[in-house]
């Protein structure tokens, strides 16, 4: 789902309500207690809102004792362009932990983070490579991706923003004291990248004991995908992107700790059976769903007892299944 809201007036309701809730939102997770706010993309809604508050606890993504775990989904998408330094910032500023990303591959080896296959819908890449049709990331080095404008399609005020590299992304997630769920998006574009995407994240300190225990989680919408990561390290949380019958279950179990489903798809019913399985690590299996955006559907999913919910307006989520306790 693409969600591109009405934005300055939005921007200016957002940044004016987390000014009278000195920016005390937080997730549904108990998160970790988060720093002033970086200086970052220096734009954005919200921009002056305090940090959110709290301190980590638990296995990656575990719900939390009020309810679902709330995840920003490519950050703030809602309210910032996707997938950009500014929507994880403004992630942060809404006192939100955990963000989910999405990692694709250059033609040069480089990991970004982008959702679609091709450029055009999030960059200017029409304009700035007119003769480069269909815009694949697959087709473009990092150098030039880095040349292109990731936030003026949103709005004005996020012109200039940048299509971030995967270190660019871990370092400013790990800055802001964030927490994330990356997804390897079409591996099959990729052979290799799960195997990449260790070595990058290692590299940026997030395979040690803390970020594997409670700030890391790995999934893909490729079964493959899921069990080459989980191969390789098997100490990581692992989620499968999808809604398998009842009956497949057990088989995902072997390899991967979640199954994270389109909220449509799914039934009390469904989710109580995710749970009643051992996942990879031994544990009962969690529920993730997506895309949530609308309170009456967070109510719905979390009536069904999802253990979180992947939503591109995590404050609307948060006050839906929190209600009074939502601040």
């Amino acid at each position: 789902m693409y969600v591109r809201p009405a934005a300055a007036a939005a921007a200016a309701f957002l940044g004016f309500t987390l000014t009278l809730l000195g920016g005390t939102a937080a997730s549904a997770a108990t998160g970790p207690s988060v720093p002033s706010s970086p200086s970052g993309s220096g734009s954005g809604p919200g921009s002056g809102a305090g940090p959110g508050a709290g301190a980590p606890t638990g296995t990656a993504g575990a719900p939390g004792l009020l309810g679902p775990v709330v995840y920003a989904h490519r950050g703030a998408s809602a309210y910032a362009p996707e997938n950009t330094l500014a929507a994880i910032d403004l992630a942060m500023r809404l006192g939100f932990d955990w963000v989910e990303n999405d990692v694709q591959r250059t033609k040069d080896g480089e990991l970004v983070v982008v959702h679609d296959d091709t450029l055009a819908r999030t960059t200017d890449v029409e304009q700035a490579f007119p003769d480069r049709k269909p815009w694949r990331v697959k087709d473009f080095t990092a150098a030039e991706i880095a040349t292109l404008d990731a936030g003026s399609w949103f709005g004005e005020e996020f012109t200039g923003e940048r299509v971030p590299t995967l270190r660019q992304y871990l370092d400013r997630v790990d800055r802001n004291r964030q927490r994330l769920l990356l997804e390897t998006k079409k591996p099959e574009l990729y052979p290799g990248i799960e195997k990449q995407t260790l070595q990058v994240l290692d590299e940026a300190g997030w395979l040690d004991a803390d970020h594997v225990q409670r700030r890391l989680v790995v999934q893909s919408f490729s079964a493959d995908s899921v069990r080459i990561v989980h191969d390789l390290r098997p100490d990581l949380v692992t989620a499968f992107l999808g809604t398998p019958t009842v009956a497949e279950l057990p088989k995902y179990a072997r390899f991967t700790d979640r199954i994270n489903p389109w909220h449509t798809t799914i039934s009390a019913d469904w989710v109580a059976a995710v749970h009643d399985l051992r996942g990879a690590h031994g544990k009962a299996m969690e529920v993730d769903t997506w895309i949530v955006d609308d309170a009456a559907t967070a109510r719905k999913v979390q009536g069904m007892g999802v253990d979180g919910i992947i939503t591109n307006a995590p404050d609307v989520v948060h006050q839906a299944v929190l209600g009074a306790f939502a601040f």
